[in-house]
C-alpha cells in the first residue's frame, strides 16, 4: 500500500506539472497516471487502496466543498437568486433529454437504456468546476456579478438531482416502481442539507469564539464533523434525507459569515490541503477508467457525447435570461458547465454489476464523458476566464 501511495503522489504530482507546464490542465495528467497505473493497465496501485477508492475520492470532495464554502459569502448566493436555482437542474435536464434524443439513432438502444445513460452522463463534475471557480474568486474575475458563486451553486446541487433520477430508470430497468417520493426527497433533501449545514456552522463559530483552540485543531474538527454529516446519510434508510455534501459546503458559509477571521485562516489550510487531495481524487478516477471500453466505443459514442453537451448548454443557456451577464460571460457560464468526472466514476459501472443488458455501453460511454469532458472543460475555463469575464 505504501508503495502505491507514493506512486500515486510523486507520478500524478509530476504529471500535473507537466500538464500545466504545456499550458493543459493539471488534472488531465493526473487522471492519465491514475489510467497507467491502474488495474486495466500496469496494475500497480494496491487492491486495498481501490477497495476504498470512493471514500478516498468523497474525502477530497470534502475538503474542496469545505474551502469553497468557507470562500463564499452568503449574501452572493442571495444576488445571484434564480438562475442559480435553474442551474441545479434544467441543465441535467436538457442533456437527459438529448440522450433519449440521440442515443437511440446513434446507439441502437431503448429509450429506458438511454435514460439510464443520460442520469449517468447528465452530472456535472465538483471535483473538476469547484476549484476551478474557487480560483476564480481568489483572483477576482467575475465576482461583481457572482457569476462562480453561480456556477459553485449549480454543481453542488445538480448531482443530487441526477442520482435520484439514475435510482429512479435503473429501478425501472429491474421492475420496481417509480416512487413519487423519490422526487419530492430532491428539494427536500435540499433545504435540509442547506439547514444543517448553516447550524453546524453557527455551532462552530460559537465554540471556536468560546474555545481557543489551534487552527490545525479546528481543520480536524470540521473534517470530522463533515465525515459525520457523509455518514449520517448513507445510514439513513428514511424516504426523506438530507444531501451532506451541500451541508458540508453550507457549514463552510456560515462559519465564514459567523467567525469570518477564523474561515479565512481555515480556507488557506484547507487550500493546503487540497495540493494532496487532489492529486490522490483525480488519479483514483483515472484509475477507476477501463480503457478497454474507451477503445471500443467506436465515433459514434464520441459523436453522442458531444451532441449531448449541446443540449447541456443550451440549458445553461436558458437559465441565464433576465441577469445582467453579458454574451461573454453566458458562454464563460456555459462552457464552466460541462466537466463531467466525479458521478460518472461513481456510478458508471453500477448497471453492469446489476446485470443490466446496457451496462457495457453505459459505463463505456461514462468513461468517455470523463476522458473527453473533464480536461477539455478545465482547459476551457483556463483558457475563457480571463478574456470573458472582467475583475
Amino acid at each position: 500500500m505504501l508503495l502505491s501511495i507514493a506512486l500515486i503522489m510523486l507520478i500524478g504530482m509530476a504529471s500535473g506539472y507537466i500538464c500545466r507546464r504545456l499550458k493543459l490542465p493539471g488534472l488531465l495528467g493526473m487522471i492519465i497516471t491514475g489510467i497507467i497505473l491502474g488495474p486495466y493497465v500496469l496494475d500497480l496501485i494496491d487492491p486495498s487502496i481501490l477497495n476504498i477508492s470512493a471514500d478516498l475520492r468523497k474525502i477530497a470532495l470534502i475538503i474542496i466543498l469545505t474551502r469553497a464554502g468557507l470562500t463564499l459569502d452568503i449574501n452572493d448566493l442571495k444576488r445571484v437568486g434564480r438562475p442559480a436555482i435553474l442551474m441545479c437542474f434544467v441543465p441535467a435536464t436538457f442533456e437527459l433529454a438529448g440522450m433519449l434524443l440521440l442515443a437511440p439513432r446513434i446507439l441502437g438502444i431503448s429509450l429506458l437504456e438511454a435514460a439510464i445513460m443520460g442520469a449517468v452522463v447528465a452530472a456535472v463534475s465538483p471535483a473538476v468546476v469547484v476549484p476551478k471557480m474557487i480560483k476564480l474568486i481568489d483572483e477576482g474575475y467575475g465576482t461583481k456579478k457572482s457569476i462562480p458563486q453561480l456556477i459553485l451553486a449549480g454543481a453542488s446541487v445538480d448531482d443530487v438531482y441526477v442520482i435520484v433520477l439514475f435510482s429512479t430508470f435503473t429501478g425501472l430497468a429491474k421492475g420496481d416502481r417509480v416512487s413519487a417520493m423519490s422526487f419530492i426527497n430532491i428539494p427536500v433533501s435540499v433545504v435540509l442539507g442547506i439547514a444543517l449545514g448553516i447550524a453546524s456552522g453557527w455551532l462552530l463559530a460559537v465554540y471556536f469564539e468560546k474555545v481557543h483552540v489551534r487552527d490545525t485543531i479546528k481543520v480536524i474538527i470540521v473534517l470530522s464533523i463533515s465525515f459525520i454529516l457523509v455518514s449520517a446519510e448513507n445510514a439513513l434508510s428514511t424516504p426523506i434525507t438530507f444531501s451532506a455534501l451541500i451541508a458540508v459546503m453550507f457549514m463552510g458559509i456560515a462559519l465564514s459569515r459567523y467567525r469570518n477571521e477564523t474561515a479565512v485562516r481555515l480556507s488557506g489550510k484547507f487550500n493546503r490541503l487540497w495540493v494532496g487531495a487532489e492529486v490522490v481524487l483525480f488519479v483514483l478516477v483515472g484509475a477507476s477508467v477501463d480503457i478497454g471500453y474507451a477503445l471500443s466505443a467506436g465515433a459514434g459514442a464520441v459523436i453522442l457525447i458531444f451532441g449531448v453537451l449541446i443540449f447541456r448548454i443550451a440549458g445553461v443557456f436558458v437559465c441565464l435570461p433576465g441577469t445582467n451577464l453579458n454574451m461573454k460571460e453566458r458562454l464563460f457560464c456555459m462552457l464552466a458547465y460541462t466537466p463531467k468526472a466525479t458521478v460518472q466514476a461513481a456510478i458508471g459501472s453500477v448497471p453492469l454489476a446489476m446485470g443490466l443488458s446496457c451496462g457495457s455501453i453505459v459505463l463505456t460511454v461514462a468513461v468517455l464523458a470523463i476522458l473527453i469532458t473533464a480536461p477539455l472543460g478545465a482547459f476551457m475555463i483556463d483558457l475563457t476566464y480571463k478574456k470573458l469575464l472582467s475583475l
